[in-house]
């Protein structure tokens, strides 16, 4: 999870949602194993690198479309006003 986790960060952030549930579903069965399972600390360091891609990705995705819909409405509302 750890690398998935970070290749979302570095690369591909769609990885970091893929981390994220994994991530979950690694944690909760290492939970389970009853010690059985180790590394609880790589998947949930790698849980949380996914949970900061998918966050990066969201807020990226939020300001270009902020930015298209403030640049087409600058836009339409031309500058000097009708010709005469």
């Amino acid at each position: 999870m750890l690398v998935l986790g970070i290749l979302g960060l570095v690369l591909c952030q769609v990885l970091g949602v893929v981390a994220w549930v994994k991530g979950n579903r690694v944690i909760a069965e290492i939970d389970r194993s009853g010690g059985r399972y180790g590394a609880r600390s790589a998947a949930n360091a790698g849980r949380i690198c996914g949970m900061v891609a998918t966050l990066i990705t969201v807020g990226a995705i939020v300001l270009v479309v902020l930015v298209a819909l403030l640049t087409a409405g600058s836009s339409s509302t031309g500058a000097g006003g009708p010709a005469r």
